[in-house]
């Protein structure tokens, strides 16, 4: 693996083609970017731990760990990291699939690289929007985190501590699926996640409180074989 010292932008690029990396490599360092690189998922994994990059480069296709457990992993460990995925697949459902867990955009090779740097960033200039407001509404809900005061239709929710932790981290990755364990992980803060139930149960006690119609859930939402996704609106 080779290694660049960081300044205020940096790239992990990762792919087993050697000559794939040099070039991405370039590509960046010529823009001012520090780079590093990974010829495999494993040490992928390892470089983001060790030094977390602005942003990622992601082949599809490593040897060993997939480019596609990779992508869930890194993004558990750091949510608002952007994640550029590259591939010759073109499969549609391969796309959807990648997004769902967390990859913020995808590239198809063959590849202009004029083209990807642009991708990376407008990725980054997406992953430094400003947090939500400190009071926030959506829907017939007012909430305001710094008092933990919730009003819908004017009147007080109850809402534990908890709730408005998890409600919290919802409004932050707004319009972003979000496993299970990626929930488990920020908000709870589990390192080894003993049943995904809790997250489930948690959002029902959400929809119950804030959805006009709990069964029909249009804040809240199911995403089937992936996790939830908060809507401020349908």
């Amino acid at each position: 693996m080779v290694a660049a010292a960081f300044n205020t932008e940096s790239v992990l690029v990762v792919d087993d083609d050697p000559r794939m990396q040099i070039v991405l490599r370039r590509l960046f360092l010529a823009e001012g970017y520090q780079v590093m690189t990974a010829p495999d998922g494993l040490q992928a994994v390892e470089a983001f731990t060790a030094q977390p990059p602005s942003a990622v480069v992601l082949d599809l296709m490593l040897p060993g760990l997939s480019g596609r457990e990779v992508c869930k992993r890194l993004k558990a460990s750091s949510p608002d990291t952007p994640i550029v995925v590259l591939s010759a697949v073109t499969d549609v459902s391969d796309k959807v699939l990648l997004l769902e867990l967390g990859a913020d955009d995808y590239v198809t090779k063959p590849f202009s690289t004029r083209e990807l740097f642009a991708r990376v960033q407008a990725a980054l200039r997406r992953s430094r929007k400003q947090a939500p407001a400190e009071v926030t509404t959506f829907g017939d809900c007012e909430v305001d985190f710094s008092g933990m005061t919730l009003r819908r239709n004017g009147l007080t929710v109850p809402m534990t501590a908890h709730e408005f932790k998890l409600l919290r981290f919802f409004v932050e990755h707004a319009e972003r699926v979000l496993s299970r364990e990626e929930l488990l992980n920020h908000v709870w803060g589990y390192n080894f996640y003993p049943t995904t139930r809790t997250v489930d149960n948690q959002v029902l006690k959400l929809r119950q409180k804030l959805e006009p119609e709990p069964s029909r859930p249009i804040h809240f939402v199911t995403v089937h074989g992936a996790g939830y996704k908060f809507s401020t609106c349908r």
